[in-house]
Order: C-alpha cells, then sequence, then structure tokens
C-alpha cells in the first residue's frame, strides 16, 4: 500500500531550508530545461557528479522505465528501512505500483505538493515533518527519501535534513530522470549514499556485526543485483582459493554494509556502479572486474581474484583445473545453435552475451543501456574478438537497427524489441524476465539459458504459421478503421476464405488426435 505523509507543525524556516526557486516547473517542461533549472536552484554539483558517473548516451532521457525505480527498488528490498518518495503524483502512482508489481510488499511513503508548496518551501517542511514522524528506531535502521524530477529541478534541499533522528538515519538523494540515464543507475546512487555513511560511521567506531557473524576466511564483496543462486555458486568457486563470498551490494539489510567494506576485494559484477566503486576506493579497496561465466570468464575471473588477493599460483592453478571441465563439459551437454541479437538495460548483458557464445550460439550484437567503464572493458574486448559488434548506451534505434541488418534467429531485448520480432515472425526472449533471472556464474550458469534459448529457436515454424495466418491483419482494408462506407473487396473475401478453410483443417486434426 502507498501511503500519504502530511506536514508536520515546524516551518520551513525553522527547519532552515531556503526557499525552492523557480515557478514550478512541470514535468512537460523538458529534461533541458529542468536541467537549467536544477542547476540554478543549486544542484549544479549533484548534476555534475551524475554527468561523469553515468554519461548518458545518443537519447537525452531514459528509454525505458522511469531511473528512480531503481533507487526505489533497493530501499523497498532492505530490512527495516523506510522509502519516502518526493515527487508528481503521476510519477509516484507509476513507481509505487511497479514496485509492488514486482513483489516489493513493502508501504512506499509520498510527500504530496503542489506549486505553492513547492516554490515557498513548504515541501521541504513538509518531508521534514514526515521524516520526524517515521523516524521510530524500534521500526527502522534508515530512512531513505527520494527526489523524482520536480522537486530536484526546483532545488528542494533533501541533504539539509538532519543526517540522524532518534539513532535512525536519514538519507536523501535526487534521482531525477535528466540526470541519471538508467534504472540500474540508480541502484548505484542509493548504494553509494549508504555505503558512504556506512564508511563514516565505521571510521568512527564499533559497528554492527554481520548477522551470521564474520567469515573465518578473507571475503569477496559481489557489486551488483545478482540471482540469488549466483553468490552460491561464486562462493563455491572461491572456496579452493581459501576465500569466501561476502555481502552482494545493493545489500538486504544495514549491518551488511559494514561487512561489504570487511574484503578482501570488490567484484564488480556489474560495472556501472561507478559511485559505488568510488565509496570502496576511498576505503582502498581492490576492484575486480568482469565475472565467472563459460570457461573462459571463469578462468580468467579467478585468476584476477586470486591475484589480487595474493592467493599463491597453485592454489589458483588447483582451483581452475578442479572447476573449468565441470563448466566446459555442462557447455557442451546443452549447445546452443542460430543466430542471436541481444540487448537489455539490466547491466549484465555483456554477461550474458559471453555465456551465450561459450555455448555455441552465433551472437552478432550485443547492447546495453549502460555505459562502457574500465571494468566493462575486459568483456568487451573479449566479445568483440569473438566478432560480436558491442554497443554501449544503447539506444532503442540501435537495437532495432541490429534487429534489421543481422536477421537473427532469435531476438533476445526489451519489450519493445521483442515486439517488433515477434510482428516480423522472430522468436524473441524478454530479456529481463526470461533471461537476466537466471543463474549465469560458474557451472550452474553453463547451459542454464540453453533450454529456454532453444526452444524458443524451434519455435520458428510455429511462428511462420502465426504469420502466414494473420497476414495484413490490422494493415490496409484489414485495419479496422472504416472511414467511409464499406464497399465489396475480392481480396478480403479470399483471406476470410482461406482463414476458414485453415480452422476448419485444424479444428478437423485436433478430432483426428
Amino acid at each position: 500500500m502507498n501511503k500519504t505523509l502530511l506536514p508536520s507543525d515546524k516551518t520551513a524556516l525553522e527547519a532552515g531550508a531556503p526557499v525552492a526557486h523557480g515557478d514550478g516547473l512541470g514535468c512537460h517542461a523538458g529534461a533541458g530545461e529542468m536541467r537549467r533549472a536544477a542547476a540554478a536552484a543549486g544542484k549544479s554539483e549533484t548534476l555534475d557528479r551524475y554527468a561523469a558517473d553515468y554519461p548518458a548516451g545518443p537519447h537525452d532521457q531514459p528509454q525505458s522505465m522511469c531511473p528512480a525505480f531503481g533507487s526505489l527498488r533497493v530501499g523497498l528490498r532492505m530490512r527495516r528501512t523506510a522509502t519516502v518518495l518526493s515527487g508528481s503524483a503521476c510519477c509516484v502512482y507509476g513507481l509505487t505500483f511497479t514496485s509492488h508489481f514486482y513483489g516489493a510488499r513493502r508501504t512506499v511513503g509520498y510527500v504530496p505538493f503542489n506549486s505553492e508548496s513547492l516554490v515557498t518551501g513548504k515541501l521541504f517542511e513538509d518531508i521534514r515533518g514526515a521524516v520526524f514522524g517515521l523516524a521510530d528506531p524500534q521500526l527502522y535502521d534508515a530512512i531513505v527519501i527520494i527526489n523524482l524530477c520536480v522537486p530536484t529541478a526546483s532545488g528542494v534541499p533533501l541533504q539539509i535534513l538532519p543526517k540522524e533522528i532518534n539513532g535512525v538515519r536519514i538519507i536523501g538523494i535526487d534521482v531525477p530522470g535528466f540526470g541519471v540515464p538508467t534504472h540500474a543507475e540508480a541502484k548505484d546512487v542509493l548504494a553509494a549514499a549508504m555505503l558512504r555513511y556506512a564508511r563514516v560511521e565505521a571510521e568512527q567506531g564499533a559497528v554492527q556485526a554481520p548477522r551470521a557473524g564474520r567469515s573465518e576466511r578473507p571475503t569477496i564483496t559481489l557489486l551488483g543485483e545478482l540471482f540469488p543462486a549466483d553468490p552460491v555458486q561464486i562462493g563455491m568457486m572461491l572456496e579452493p582459493l581459501g576465500l569466501a563470498a561476502g555481502p552482494a551490494v545493493p545489500t538486504r539489510e544495514w549491518r551488511e554494509l559494514y561487512a561489504a567494506y570487511d574484503c578482501a576485494a570488490v567484484a564488480a559484477i556489474h560495472p556501472f556502479y561507478r559511485a559505488s566503486i568510488r565509496e570502496f576506493e576511498a576505503a582502498s579497496r581492490k576492484i575486480v572486474g568482469s565475472a565467472p561465466v563459460g570457461s573462459e570468464g571463469t578462468e580468467s575471473w579467478l585468476n584476477a581474484i586470486g591475484e589480487a588477493c595474493g592467493v599463491p599460483r597453485a592454489k589458483i592453478d588447483a582451483a581452475n583445473n578442479r572447476l573449468l571441465p565441470i563448466i566446459r563439459a555442462a557447455l557442451a551437454a546443452r549447445p546452443v545453435k542460430g543466430r542471436i541479437t541481444l540487448s537489455g538495460y539490466e547491466g549484465s548483458e555483456l554477461l550474458v552475451g559471453r555465456l551465450l557464445v561459450e555455448s555455441g550460439a552465433d551472437v552478432r550484437y550485443v547492447g546495453t543501456a549502460c555505459p562502457l567503464t574500465p571494468w566493462s572493458e575486459q568483456d568487451r574486448q573479449w566479445l568483440e574478438a569473438k566478432g560480436v559488434k558491442v554497443q554501449f548506451r544503447a539506444s532503442l534505434e540501435h537495437d532495432l537497427a541490429a534487429l534489421a541488418e543481422y536477421q537473427p534467429d532469435l531476438a533476445i531485448g526489451t519489450t519493445p524489441v521483442v515486439q517488433k520480432a515477434k510482428q516480423g515472425g522472430t522468436p524473441a526472449l524478454y530479456f529481463t524476465n526470461l533471461i537476466s533471472a537466471r543463474p549465469l556464474m560458474g557451472p550452474a550458469g553453463a547451459g542454464s539459458l540453453a533450454e529456454v534459448v532453444n526452444a524458443s529457436l524451434a519455435a520458428k515454424p510455429r511462428f511462420d504459421a502465426m504469420r502466414e495466418f494473420f497476414e495484413d491483419v490490422g494493415e490496409g482494408f484489414a485495419a479496422g478503421v472504416w472511414e467511409k462506407k464499406p464497399t465489396d473487396r475480392p481480396e478480403f473475401r479470399a483471406l476470410y476464405k482461406r482463414r476458414v478453410e485453415a480452422n476448419a483443417k485444424a479444428r478437423q486434426g485436433e478430432d483426428i488426435k
């Protein structure tokens, strides 16, 4: 359920809040105008940092879902964490609907506003009052407040909220669609803000231990929102090196943030978490890119992890000799044959591309909405050496152009790519729900994609039959839009006759069975 948080009796002046500038820009103002307004309202530093961490691509606004969903998702998945949205009501409705559609089962707080409260500073007063009302240490470790586009453009200063109320941490962030290109990178915005807060706490004194206690072995913190089985698989692969898998960031509760710093190295499984990586580097932690996918990916990753942690070469070789034959056998047992194009906005697209290539697929194109970073460079080089075109900050136009150019047997992509492919009679799979929601790492990941991919590749004859049966439906004379009095059309009667005959044959076949 959603919860509207009402204003308190505090005044904006008592809260120390400046009056917001501007005239209450609406969502219709456009990214450029919103950006200029935000800069004029004192958000230049935040926007400049986002521009450096998350450089824009060929499009100046997200082409998938609202990026704030990423930060909202991180907060909603954490125990004892309250999340409050500050933005236009339509945006809040869409974000909360999406969050519950994804099974969050958590209340989302909302501080409403209008043009008057926005420009007079009363919105900040209301936010502050709502936070004071929520700050119950019996219920929460932290409260997250997220400014959406309009409050960010109007300069609502979440940064001057108290850092702590009644022992509850207060974290305010700006996640505007005109400053953060994808929802995947918005996860980094909140994860980094929490890491920064936790690092300062750890520097000041003792902090909570992990719920299960400290590991006896040095740990590897995993950076990225991973499929639940993958950390388990990574832990099994690290065991021969004398290492263990640490927490995955974004974490599931606050105390795991301290454990994330208590590591031998950080594995940037999702390499676009620039702000989080900056926090780990400030704590002098080593960063290792790529991931243990496929045989070659696992070997190079274990080598890099071992070297970063000072593991003897003999131990690294022993781990490779133990794991790689198992992975190669799993890949060989479930090969993938067919030409594939792949695109998505989750950030794991290059890893999936590597796994498909090692499974035997003819991968022609891998597009990701995320940017190139130093920690994704290794995957880019590997894919391009195999003849794969890699497109960072891929737009929908890039993905559709690849679909047209390579004429794949299977298209894996976002919803509009899947729709376009199926309309053309090409089997297609939605990346987020059907591909990224599967184990990718180590022996469990090898062959994990084969079942769903091969089943889709085998569906090509069915697509051809459906396309022939529904040919011209929704187009031209069969569009169903009559702008003038209908006239006799022989081609329509012929089409109708063919379909009636086809239906009769289909029913006859079912009767025989």
